[in-house]
């Protein structure tokens, strides 16, 4: 099995609190995360346990990536281990205090690469685009907690 690690991050001008609340509140997400819908499929989604399913995509050319939360350590991380068939690994949201009125959002993901030596080869070429979906997603993110806060970013 082939693993690789990427991590994005995004300075947030709103407090780390504000910040959790947006990265936790997992069914409003699709609202800044690029061509993803979320849902919890088993327990509360705030704790250790809780299932969720993230389906990234137009029509029927999304994927679900089926998650159980394994480490929950409000308001600083939040650890999910993919258990699907295709998605499969760890993720990570941790959130950053910065001073007063500014955080630092960081998601981590340990993917377990699909397809063998075929997934090996394409990650040099899928692994930008999925780095930009990220920062541009969070980037959306950060906005949207300024605005919350009350802040201009």
């Amino acid at each position: 099995m082939v693993t690789r690690d990427i991590t994005v991050g995004v300075d947030v001008d709103a407090p780390g609190e504000l910040l959790w609340k947006a990265v936790t509140d997992w069914e409003s997400q699709g609202e800044w995360m690029l061509g993803t819908v979320v849902r919890v499929t088993h327990g509360d989604g705030v704790g250790i346990g809780s299932e969720l399913a993230a389906t990234t995509g137009i029509g029927p050319l999304g994927v679900t990536d089926s998650m159980r939360i394994v480490g929950w350590d409000p308001p600083h991380r939040a650890t999910v281990v993919h258990t699907g068939s295709f998605v499969r690994g760890s993720g990570t949201f941790t959130v950053i205090d910065r001073g007063p009125g500014a955080s630092r959002f960081e998601w981590g993901e340990r993917l377990d690469l699909p397809l063998g030596l075929l997934g090996a080869l394409g990650w040099p070429v899928i692994s930008p685009l999925f780095r930009l979906g990220l920062a541009v997603s969070l980037r959306r993110l950060a906005l949207r907690c300024a605005a919350e806060a009350g802040q201009t970013p």
